[in-house]
């Protein structure tokens, strides 16, 4: 067996070595972070950090959290990424310490960090501040806690357990599966008393968090659960393993495949590694029936993957050899995309790794010291916030998904002010050029958005011919501290009729019974209106009122669903 030179040392230096590496790991991330760009969902998490709370539409609040201790340290990329870099020591450092090799030497360590950095994103999560970055901390946290409640249950490992638990479902919900499979892959927990009491702690502990998702109708729910669910396409089936791959490095994946038929498992501990990797595997594959499944949402069980490896790995030459030979390889295109990420190079800009600082700081020599209002993209509010450190929010319409900006409604604070509205608004938008950058927006001395006011609605016939009038009659409650005037200037209002099916929406005219003029502040109005069925493919549709101006029809109210058919 060909041994690494550094591996000839004595087997008591390993400390020494795995200290060598560690530290390596460390400067080599540090670095990168300093000098790749931020990438738009970190500047998102960014303004996590900036307005802490319990909870966030999108994602628990553990990655606000290591935001907010890194932006008191630091400013810039590290005043995002700091914290990031530091956990990902302590993520190495706890799946080495649940690692049960025959004997720690140099070799060992060499071929365990060879591993680590063979996982594409576990690397990546090193640097990148997403909520996968505190997911991979606490789940093996979890499973060195885990491994020493088989061994003995000494009330200071429950209370480990138990933070593990706690940790997992406040940095991301895939932290219910990591959980699952485990409790699984072990029925017995469920007849131990002490689980039980880890478990309950751990809700108590989530107990801020519960709150605060009834308080505001859990949202993270509706957007995972409902909303991110899609119709059955092929491409979704069939992309799923090739993303994998990426995710996993296929080098390391063959490998992992490879040990799961190979090898039972030896012991419960084992056990609970296979049931993680298969079931994490196999459950993200059947969900690619419901919509697309992004490839980093196993990204757990790579802690799993490292401890079989790494262990079989050190019992069984001819894998060592593999470990050697195709794995270790590997790494240098690894390097290669490190290398490419900190340049300004096009491959790093189309990753979205660069440029973006250019584009936000020609909106902000426009905009000058104005809020900036953006459509669409949750992103581009974020980013213009982080390289400008200046206002901005975003204004969701039917056409693009909720986000956090709608709990948080920055906007109402720029009601009936200047602002910069930076949408492609024909008639009103100018076109700007800085070199090879365009955007388009005004500047109005009045803003008026209509998003947070309340309609509600009775619709009695729920069957419908293309064609058929629509007769509803409705109430529109005015929830802003200022009047809503519908002739506004810069942002007219009249109220529109939506049939929704999947991708599609129609967006319909309607006849009211009274016009409507200008709503002032708390008032609620009552009419009727009537619309007029297009002549659209027959089907069961999800019907909502919403109000239309310059930004997109918003969602103002809930949806019911209706049935048009064809009459033919």
């Amino acid at each position: 067996m060909i041994k690494f030179p550094i591996a000839q040392q004595k087997a008591g230096s390993y400390k020494k070595t795995f200290l060598f590496f560690l530290l390596l790991w460390f400067l080599i991330n540090l670095v990168q972070a300093i000098f790749t760009e931020v990438i738009s969902d970190e500047a998102y998490y960014g303004m996590y950090g900036r307005y802490l709370d319990w909870g966030f539409y999108d994602h628990p609040p553990m990655v606000a959290v290591l935001i907010k201790i890194s932006s008191l340290i630091f400013s810039g990329n590290l005043g995002i990424r700091f914290m990031t870099i530091l956990i990902q020591l302590g993520t190495i450092f706890l799946i080495w310490k649940t690692i049960d090799i025959r004997e720690h030497n140099s070799q060992s360590v060499i071929y365990f960090f060879i591993i680590c950095a063979s996982i594409s994103l576990f690397s990546a999560y090193g640097i990148i501040t997403t909520p996968d970055a505190p997911l991979l901390f606490f789940t093996a946290l979890f499973f060195f806690s885990y491994k020493r409640y088989i061994d003995d249950q000494k009330w200071a490992t429950i209370l480990l357990l138990s933070i593990s638990m706690a940790g997992l479902i406040y940095s991301k919900y895939q932290a219910v599966l990591v959980i699952g499979f485990l409790i699984l892959s072990d029925l017995k927990l469920l007849k131990s008393y002490k689980f039980w009491i880890a478990g309950i702690l751990a809700l108590l502990l989530l107990s801020p968090h519960i709150f605060w998702q009834i308080k505001n109708d859990f949202p993270s729910f509706q957007y995972h659960l409902v909303d991110r669910s899609d119709s059955f396409r092929w491409k979704f089936f069939i992309e799923y393993l090739p993303n994998q791959m990426a995710v996993f490095n296929p080098f390391t994946l063959g490998a992992i495949f490879f040990i799961l038929v190979k090898y039972k498992p030896a012991g419960q501990f084992n056990r609970s590694l296979y049931f993680q990797i298969i079931g994490f595997i196999v459950f993200f594959w059947l969900t690619s029936f419901r919509g697309h499944v992004e490839p980093h949402w196993t990204i757990a069980c790579s802690i799993p993957m490292i401890i079989l490896l790494s262990e079989k790995s050190s019992e069984n030459t001819s894998l060592a050899k593999y470990v050697r030979i195709c794995i270790l390889p590997s790494l240098l295109l690894l390097l290669a995309v490190r290398i490419i990420l900190v340049t300004n190079s096009e491959l790093s800009r189309s990753g979205g790794f660069a440029g973006k600082e250019e584009k936000y700081r020609s909106i902000e020599s426009v905009a000058k010291d104005l809020p900036v209002v953006f459509t669409g993209s949750f992103q581009k509010p974020s980013l213009y916030t982080f390289f400008t450190g200046k206002e901005a929010t975003v204004i969701s319409s039917i056409y693009s998904r909720q986000t956090q900006f709608d709990i948080w409604q920055f906007e109402r604070k720029y009601q009936n002010k200047p602002a910069f509205i930076c949408i492609d608004a024909e008639g009103k938008s100018q076109s700007y050029n800085s070199g090879f950058l365009q955007f388009s927006g005004f500047k109005t001395d009045s803003l008026q958005t209509v998003n947070r006011m309340k309609i509600d609605y009775d619709i009695t016939e729920k069957s419908f011919y293309t064609g058929d009038s629509i007769n509803v009659t409705f109430t529109l409650q005015n929830t802003y501290n200022n009047y809503i005037c519908f002739s506004h200037p810069d942002f007219p209002v009249k109220i529109s009729l939506v049939l929704i099916r999947g991708e599609e929406k129609y967006v319909l005219d309607v006849s009211l019974s009274q016009k409507i003029d200008t709503i002032l502040q708390g008032e609620t109005i009552k009419r009727k209106l009537v619309a007029l069925i297009p002549d659209i493919p027959g089907n069961n549709y999800h019907v909502a009122l919403c109000l239309n101006n310059i930004f997109g029809p918003s969602l103002n109210s809930r949806f019911t669903k209706i049935n048009i058919e064809n009459d033919d």
